[in-house]
């Protein structure tokens, strides 16, 4: 029953992940369809992660009143409306309105089921799960394309719709596996949530979301510049550095995939470092001063499975180091500042860019892992002395 409820948990994640290359896939025509400037996909973006944020903060309170199982098939359905309702949009305006549901099932969904496979399933579970997600970012471009070639934008965004509504539909049906699992997160508590106070009042907390924010801003920077970078710094032409930037996504997914046969030999903490490394060593190379494509391609590859196992190796150790009492208010807030950096920063690195070039960018994701591998190092040390003393006979 626990291998049923776990492909459950993927094609829940798979859901989490299909809208969210989306509206990137399809903004080229959409912002001509809908006739706004282009960068007006910031305005979208920043609304949806918004609300994503408020959901992440309010998820912990929301799996004590109704259970996980519940705050996963509400919120599934929930961005399934907003998918079909963006298929019918016709003004800007109306991305912007529907954008608040999407943002909020988004970000319930991500806190819920974290939280539920951290404490539940080993990491190789975590890191699989995070592959998962992968596909379905790698999926809807393709859908998006097939949209615009076939049909329009608006296609595209139906049958993304049509997918998230069964895949919602099926979970509500599965409502039954979920409940006889036994595991108490599932189901509602009397239990107080701590909230957000009270949990960056524990130990080590902060630490933890500076460097987790810190390596969202990195990797989103990485994800949303790489084109940009491959063009201005290397030379590439656009078509080809479209093509190039995908495959960090793709070397992600990959890198994820793998990680989850070593995760439960190595351990959260050597995960961390381990893929700490690995992006370092893409880092290194792409500060080589050669205009040479296949040399960054291979380096934006190499960044790419670096960062693979460190987000789901981070969210698998916070039960862990604090304890599976309060994992679910720290998940949520570890969202929420996630959400933050991927949020805040890119836009903020290409502002800089343009004053000062994009030739910094090995310099920027340096910087911002540097920042991520001394806070987690530190939130290690604090929750293992927290963990002695408890242990400590009187």
């Amino acid at each position: 029953m626990a291998s049923l409820l776990l492909a459950l948990i993927y094609l829940a994640f798979i859901s989490l992940g299909l809208p969210d290359s989306l509206l990137g896939s399809g903004w080229p025509v959409i912002h001509v369809d809908l006739d706004v400037p282009v960068s007006y996909m910031g305005i979208v973006t920043m609304i949806i992660s918004g609300s994503t944020i408020v959901s992440s903060l309010l998820a912990d309170r929301l799996i004590h009143k109704f259970g996980t199982s519940r705050v996963t098939v509400i919120s599934v359905f929930l961005t399934a409306v907003a998918l079909v309702a963006f298929s019918f949009a016709s003004k800007f305006w109306h991305l912007l309105l529907i954008a608040v549901p999407y943002g909020l099932g988004a970000g319930a969904i991500d806190a819920a089921l974290n939280n539920y496979v951290a404490l539940h399933y080993s990491s190789r579970h975590m890191s699989w799960l995070h592959c998962f997600w992968g596909v379905g970012t790698i999926v809807s471009p393709f859908v998006m394309s097939y949209a615009l070639t076939n049909a329009t934008w608006h296609d595209g965004y139906l049958i993304v719709g049509i997918a998230q509504t069964v895949i919602g539909v099926i979970l509500l049906a599965t409502l039954p596996v979920w409940k006889k699992t036994g595991h108490e997160s599932l189901e509602a508590t009397n239990e107080k949530a701590i909230g957000l106070v009270g949990a960056l009042k524990i130990k080590g907390v902060p630490f933890l979301l500076l460097g987790f924010f810190a390596y969202c801003a990195a990797e989103s920077t990485a994800m949303n510049w790489s084109s940009t970078y491959f063009v201005e710094v290397k030379g590439i032409s656009e078509a080809q550095a479209a093509q190039f930037a995908s495959l960090f996504y793709i070397g992600m997914t990959v890198g994820r995939f793998l990680s989850g046969f070593i995760a439960g030999k190595l351990g959260d903490r050597k995960m961390i470092v381990l893929g700490t490394c690995i992006a370092a060593v893409g880092i290194v190379v792409l500060f080589l001063p050669f205009e040479i494509p296949a040399l960054a391609l291979a380096a934006f590859i190499v960044v790419g499975l670096g960062c693979a196992p460190i987000y789901p190796s981070i969210i698998h150790s916070t039960p862990f180091n604090f304890g599976s009492k309060h994992s679910g208010a720290i998940i949520g807030i570890q969202m929420a500042s996630a959400y933050v950096g991927s949020t805040f920063m890119p836009p903020l690195f290409g502002l800089l860019g343009r004053r000062i070039g994009f030739a910094f960018m090995p310099i920027w994701l340096a910087a911002f892992l540097a920042v991520m591998i001394v806070m987690m190092e530190t939130t290690f040390r604090i929750t293992a002395k927290a963990r002695a003393a408890e242990e400590k006979p009187l």
